[in-house]
């Protein structure tokens, strides 16, 4: 290629055209390892809190309040990572958020009641929702388009390694050394992950967004000389706008649609996920299980977490972001009408680990994916942010009607309406979202039938 060919080009056409290799490599291990230690924070709550009923120290209405003040820490979290996202980049907002939860980790071990543990959680999901949102979108916006969903899915992949790995780790460390360990594990290593992701580059993109053309070239020409990519390469200036938007902007007509349903798989994956899974130890224990026993079952069905990211490295590239996530809704809603008449151990733990398998290809295409993939840079983080916030928060309510609905009718009412959830999400899916699928950022339509159409009623005065 020409240096005429390839002068002006934006952050986003040189950092397309570059092959995946080892920078990507580098700033995949380092958003990955901050995310793993967030979904280790969250999903060694269902260990835990099991051990926390058995030994006396809390109840499931105290469980309940635990892992709903989890979820208000994490809406606040989500919130402000947007806006922080946005406004202050990438970078100073996962940094910020991974001290949160690491020094709030240390301190819930160190709790001398259930009502401080609860308040240190509280403090927990605000770093815990802010990764969240700017993990995935972030690597969105530095590996190439034609290899982003397998990127994005391995990012899912290695997050999703922690379901397997809290649970392991909790069906060592909590019957013999106890829940505090499990606390202290996190907080340590959220500590050291925060000194090595100061080495991090700033994305380009956001960069350019906000007209800090030369700080960008800086960072793509280091990234191209170890990509292999030589020769003079002038940045443009003009092609991108840099003028702000309001959040306003994903409620707008051209966006309001793939934002609602957004919103929709992030209420449906909370009800999954912390609604059954992080619910079953206690589950087990209320209806007369060991809590080694109910440790040993979540474990086997945790290991669905990394297959669901592996399946979505295989096929978020190839079938679609789309089509994959219908039909994983529809194979979880299945296994959840089988679930609760399933009565054999072994074929419980079966059904229950393509139950999860299928969950976590949605948070994988879906979740971590498909949602950052809606919105341009300058806004990316918010609406990211919307959809995750609005998902949270009607979890945080949705931890009582769980305590209802199984005090009411047991796991077989819980299951029921998720299974109802997942099959309107399918149909929703099916009618209303958008493939994304090897697209540039920068062409995926943000208005109609333009790209950064139908936003201009929603920049910022």
């Amino acid at each position: 290629m020409s240096i005429q060919q390839e002068a002006g080009l934006t952050a986003g056409e040189r950092l397309d055209r570059l092959s995946f290799g080892a920078p990507h490599r580098r700033i995949l291990v380092l958003i990955g390892s901050g995310m793993f230690l967030d979904a280790m924070e969250l999903y060694l709550a269902g260990g835990v809190l099991g051990a926390l009923v058995k030994e006396g120290y809390s109840t499931v209405a105290l469980n309940a309040q635990f892992i709903s003040w989890t979820f208000f820490g994490l809406v606040i979290g989500a919130w402000f990572a947007g806006i922080l996202g946005d406004r202050y980049g990438r970078r100073f907002c996962y940094q910020l958020n991974l001290a949160i939860f690491g020094l709030a980790s240390l301190a819930a071990a160190a709790s001398p009641s259930m009502q401080v543990l609860i308040a240190c959680r509280f403090v927990m999901g605000i770093g815990l929702g802010a990764e969240i949102v700017i993990g995935y979108g972030t690597l969105s916006e530095f590996v190439p388009a034609n290899v982003r969903g397998r990127a994005v899915s391995m990012l899912a992949l290695l997050t999703n390694m922690a379901v397997f790995v809290s649970a392991f780790l909790g069906l060592w460390i909590i019957p013999n050394f106890g829940w505090r360990y499990m606390f202290v594990i996190v907080g340590v290593c959220a500590i050291g992950v925060w000194f090595l992701r100061k080495s991090m580059p700033e994305s380009p993109r956001w960069l350019e967004s906000k007209g800090r053309f030369a700080e960008a070239d800086v960072i793509l020409r280091k990234m191209e000389t170890e990509s292999g990519v030589t020769g003079p390469v002038r940045q443009s200036t003009v092609a991108v706008p840099t003028e702000p938007v309001a959040v306003s902007v994903v409620f707008s007509r051209p966006l309001i649609t793939r934002t609602l349903v957004g919103i929709l798989l992030n209420v449906v994956m909370g009800f999954c996920l912390y609604g059954f899974l992080g619910w079953l130890p206690t589950f087990f224990v209320k209806q007369g299980f060991s809590i080694a026993s109910s440790l040993q079952w979540t474990t086997v069905m945790g290991l669905g977490g990394p297959v669901g990211g592996l399946i979505g490295w295989l096929v978020a590239d190839r079938w679609g972001r789309k089509w994959t996530v219908v039909t994983a809704s529809l194979v979880a809603a299945v296994m959840g009408v089988i679930y609760p008449n399933v009565h054999d151990q072994n074929l419980l733990m079966a059904v229950g680990f393509v139950l999860v398998t299928a969950a976590y290809v949605i948070v994988a295409v879906g979740f971590a994916l498909w949602v950052p993939e809606l919105y341009e840079t300058r806004y990316r983080m918010r609406g990211a942010a919307v959809c995750s916030t609005a998902g949270r928060l009607t979890t945080a309510g949705v931890q009582f009607v769980v305590v209802a609905l199984f005090g009411w009718g047991g796991v077989s009412a819980v299951v029921g309406v998720l299974v109802a959830m997942l099959v309107f999400q399918a149909v929703i899916f099916a009618v209303f979202a958008m493939e994304t699928r090897q697209r540039a950022l920068e062409k995926i339509p943000q208005g109609n039938g333009g790209v950064g159409g139908g936003v201009s009623a929603a920049v910022a005065s």
